[in-house]
């Protein structure tokens, strides 16, 4: 009876969820720049530093991500046999 640890998926309603979040955020902060009453190259210039700071987000947590899955050591329970 021995079973392989295998790797967590998370599941559909979750990650859904997650899509969700982000395309109303980015909905939301785009209109929100957009309704800015101020210059046009005031707009430009927050919209390309949101732009910015999601491809960094994403660089970030693939980083931290990478970086936790490499020094994970094997888990197992402590009444799983050897």
């Amino acid at each position: 009876m021995s079973e392989t640890p295998g790797k967590q998926q998370n599941t559909a309603a979750f990650y859904g969820q997650a899509v969700a979040s982000f395309a109303v955020a980015m909905a939301a902060t785009a209109v929100g720049i957009y309704q800015l009453s101020a210059d046009a190259w005031v707009r430009g210039f927050l919209a390309i530093a949101v732009l910015y700071l999601v491809t960094s987000s994403f660089t970030l947590a693939k980083v931290i991500r990478d970086r936790q899955e490499g020094s994970a050591a094997p888990s197992y329970t402590p009444l799983e046999k050897r």
